[in-house]
């Protein structure tokens, strides 16, 4: 696979260089003078020519081509933008002030987009209502599927939603090894670090000491995976801190599992007036109760995502290690449907 090039002979521009990819998580080829780009230049995905090098590089005359910037470390000189020119960049980058930015370049030319993962988020109603098995169950759903997904366990108060999927065993980071992370992540790393099973790579909590999610880290976390992921579940609890405001504001639809009863429709009224404040696409999955469905969702004022069905020997799968039932079984059918739902609106 062909790298990225910076063309310059300025040590401390290359030096920044070389600091921003390792950022990023890419390896530079260097050419330290115009001429020596050319067996380069077609194939790299990003060129960075220096403005030292510019004047020199389109006297090579070389070939059109996309993605190309001039990089600088001079703010004030007025000559750069006629270099941008001469060599057939995009854009002038001037650092320090545009590191950021050149760090995202460098990513996406080295990781470009081959997917469009949705993102959908899993809340409870109330506690007690079953949202976290909901979203394992899509997630393994959407997996046994052949679509690569990523389940997000964001409830550091939940236990670890590896439980859930009989997992807790298996090697690979939870969210303490990844919480200080911000910035751009590779979709591939962060799938090699975490544990996966087949098409499902899953982010959850340790047993030790909770604590909230950085909105940076889940930021980077959801970004990485919707480059590389069909689908992406997060599992929310019902007190949202700056992480899971980020993961709402990235979904494409919110599911809110609701007994359908007083208390829980009292319960997710509650629940519903600070997820509105994060996210407009709110769907609703009702418990059986007392209450018929068309009387909850106008309760609430929300559409209804379908009813999920009780699942017999569903607690005592759980409770021996195993994932839940899924396949031709109520709830497997439910999955599918709803995974159908969800895929076709997006």
């Amino acid at each position: 696979m062909h790298r990225p090039l910076a063309i310059t002979d300025d040590q401390e521009l290359l030096d920044d260089l070389l600091r921003i990819a390792a950022a990023a998580g890419v390896e530079l080829d260097v050419a330290h003078a115009a001429a020596h780009a050319r067996p380069y230049w077609s194939g790299a995905p990003l060129v960075i020519v220096g403005g030292d090098l510019a004047d020199a590089l389109a006297a090579t005359g070389p070939p059109p081509r996309q993605n190309v910037l001039l990089v600088t470390r001079d703010a004030d000189d007025p000559s750069m933008w006629r270099r941008c020119v001469s060599v057939g960049a995009r854009a002038v980058v001037e650092l320090p002030q545009a590191e950021r930015l050149l760090v995202d370049e460098l990513g996406e030319a080295a990781e470009p987009v081959t997917r469009a993962g949705t993102v959908v988020c899993v809340s409870g109603g109330g506690g007690g209502t079953g949202a976290t098995v909901l979203a394992a169950s899509l997630a393994l759903t959407a997996s046994r599927r052949g679509l690569r997904t990523l389940l997000v366990d964001a409830d550091p108060l939940g236990g670890g939603i590896d439980v859930v999927l009989g997992q807790e065993e298996a090697t690979g980071a939870r969210w303490p090894d990844i919480a200080g992370r911000e910035g751009r992540v590779s979709f591939a790393a962060l799938q090699e670090a975490l544990p996966t099973f087949g098409e499902l790579t899953v982010l959850s909590w340790h047993r030790g000491e909770p604590a909230a999610i950085p909105s940076q880290a889940m930021r980077a976390v959801l970004d990485a995976a919707r480059r590389g992921c069909d689908l992406v579940v997060a599992d929310l609890p019902r007190y949202l801190s700056d992480g899971e405001t980020e993961a709402l504001s990235r979904a494409a639809a919110t599911l809110v599992v609701v007994r359908s009863d007083v208390r829980g429709v009292l319960a997710a009224g509650q629940v519903l007036a600070q997820l509105r404040r994060h996210t407009a696409d709110l769907r609703l999955v009702l418990r059986p109760g007392a209450l018929a469905p068309d009387v909850v969702t106008t309760s609430l004022g929300a559409p209804g995502a379908g009813v999920l069905p009780e699942q017999r020997g569903l607690a005592e799968a759980l409770d021996r290690g195993a994932p839940p039932p899924l396949g031709r079984t109520p709830l497997g059918r439910f999955c599918s449907d709803l995974l159908e739902t969800l895929t076709e609106a997006a």
